[in-house]
């Protein structure tokens, strides 16, 4: 998924560039896209947590849901649906640049804790939200080491799954669907200023106007 993943509120340097096509394709000089191919396995109660410096079972298709046939790993039988699982990724810094860089993620389905080189970023909770963590001080030239471990009950949890049912894997029908698990929208690297502009809100109480707001950020708040 090459396009420009939150054309909302598109970044750029030179200024040279019309807002159409920073709209679908951003600032090149600004982020990247680590959607591909990473390591993949169901959690293993016996192995190492987090798997540290390990090579995973199986590689998947990022930024397709586990279920999904695009993801490459989907599950044949409902009994073989993974619950708990981890993700592994190793990449280069793309570019040495002077702000801070930012690790997004679209939406992972449902709970996840996230690691870098060693350090644990945070965790989050939800399914439909994005995220995302300041990651310049632990960032490596090469080598760097990104772990992901998601947990998702489906039906067999409190939180809401909507028509998603485990179930629907062995036999599909009717209005229930196959659950939607872990990593399903883009994850990318973004470059921005020491202080930036984290989100708008725009509030459109009246007929007459209309107020945007700028929240922002900076060193130590991602």
């Amino acid at each position: 998924l090459p396009a420009y993943p939150r054309p909302q509120m598109v970044r750029a340097r030179a200024g040279n560039e019309s807002l159409d096509v920073l709209r679908d394709r951003g600032d090149p000089s600004t982020w990247v896209s680590l959607n591909g191919l990473w390591e993949w396995q169901p959690h293993d109660a016996a192995a190492p947590i987090p798997p540290f410096g390990r090579s995973l079972g199986s590689s998947i298709l990022v930024p397709f849901p586990v279920e999904s046939c695009l993801s490459g790993v989907a599950p044949k039988r409902a009994r073989d649906l993974a619950t708990r699982m981890w993700y592994r990724l190793l990449f280069d810094l793309p570019r040495a640049g002077h702000g801070r860089v930012l690790l997004h993620f679209g939406a992972v389905d449902w709970q996840s804790t996230v690691w870098l080189n060693c350090h644990e970023l945070g965790t989050h909770t939800g399914g439909y939200d994005g995220f995302s963590f300041d990651i310049t001080d632990l960032l490596r030239s090469a080598g760097n080491e990104l772990l992901l471990f998601v947990f998702d009950p489906s039906e067999g949890g409190v939180q809401p799954h909507g028509k998603q049912f485990a179930k629907s894997i062995d036999k599909p029908a009717g209005d229930v669907y196959t659950p939607s698990s872990g990593i399903w929208q883009t994850v990318w690297l973004e470059e921005v200023p020491e202080v930036y502009i984290d989100k708008l809100a725009v509030s459109q109480a009246s007929t007459s106007e209309v107020t945007v707001t700028a929240h922002l950020g900076h060193q130590g708040s991602g």
